[in-house]
């Protein structure tokens, strides 16, 4: 039988603006009596946060330093990694924070990046997904493939594939993948999953949030019994620095209904820090601690067939030769 908090999650859910907004992160961290993602003691663990220069990312690497754990922080940059590492070191007088540089949408510098951390690092408990952002037009990676598939499709599948065999020696582990609420309004696609002429840059996001969500199932069900959990979150509508640059209408029109950064990066962490359900369950789409159908629509539904998921995986691996 349900109990009424399921039936106030559910009210919650039904709309979109109740559950992506702050009001739905308030209501449901009250209703469920959540134990602050601070509180945590992570000593001995290892997290790597691609991402980890600004927004949800920047924010998740202060939590985890205050929570003891030993950080890599993956950036773009090598000036703007180090200085955000420098100051993540002096506002929580954390000694674990290393560095790693690489853009996630080129794959020879995923593949050099993962062979530093290897070497540095002799367990990986945790990897969080979290690089790419909503581009308005069009650009490619150095090998023609479009930047937002490359960055967050391309580029996480290929750095899970380079370190799962570490994962799963520093099991129970897990692989995290921050997500979006916008992948709902679209289905699953392979053959143009890239958009070509028309190109908008709201969709391109969606497409491969999309396939995020589908490559994350597909990874729990190849790994379940390796010890590896894997979780792709959806963190609501958080007022980062992407949102600020790509969307400030929607900013503009949403206001105080946004998140903060610390409140869109809670479910993450949660998901890496936490014994119970993240362990107890895989392969889950997780929003405000909860699982949530990866489907609110019957289009999309109809699109997430056995036989495009694998041509998804076949896709993925050819494009970065693994």
């Amino acid at each position: 039988m349900m109990d009424w908090r399921q039936i106030v999650d559910g009210a919650v859910e039904a709309p979109v603006v109740t559950s992506f907004s702050r009001a739905g992160f308030e209501v449901r961290s009250r209703l469920g009596g959540w134990r602050s993602v601070g509180l945590y003691d992570l000593g001995g663990r290892t997290v790597v946060v691609t991402g980890a220069t600004s927004g949800l990312g920047r924010s998740m690497v202060e939590t985890l330093a205050r929570c003891g754990a030993s950080v890599v922080l993956w950036g773009r940059s090598r000036d703007k990694t180090q200085q955000v590492r420098d100051a993540v070191a002096a506002s929580t007088s954390s000694p674990h924070l290393d560095t790693v540089v690489a853009d996630m949408a080129e794959p020879e510098q995923v593949r050099s990046a993962t062979t530093e951390l290897l070497a540095r690092h002799r367990r990986i408990d945790v990897v969080i997904h979290n690089a790419g952002a909503l581009s308005p037009t069009r650009t490619t990676n150095s090998l023609g493939r479009e930047s937002t598939v490359a960055a967050q499709v391309l580029g996480p599948f290929l750095l899970t594939h380079l370190l799962v065999e570490r994962l799963r020696e520093s099991a129970p582990s897990r692989v995290i993948t921050m997500s979006s609420g916008g992948m709902y309004a679209s289905p699953l696609r392979v053959d143009d999953l890239e958009m070509g002429a028309g190109y908008r840059g709201t969709e391109q996001y969606a497409r491969a949030k999309r396939a995020q969500v589908t490559l994350n199932e597909m990874w729990a069900a190849r790994y379940a019994d390796s010890g590896i959990r894997f979780h792709a979150v959806h963190p609501g509508w958080a007022d980062t620095p992407g949102v600020q640059e790509s969307l400030p209408g929607f900013r503009r029109l949403m206001g105080p209904l946004l998140r903060t950064v610390e409140q869109g990066a809670d479910t993450a962490l949660w998901l890496a820090a936490d014994d119970g359900a993240p362990l107890a369950s895989n392969g889950g789409f997780w929003h405000d601690r909860a699982r949530r159908s990866i489907h609110k629509i019957p289009m999309t539904r109809r699109s997430d067939t056995p036989e495009r998921r694998q041509a998804l995986w076949d896709w993925c691996t050819q494009q970065v030769s693994v």
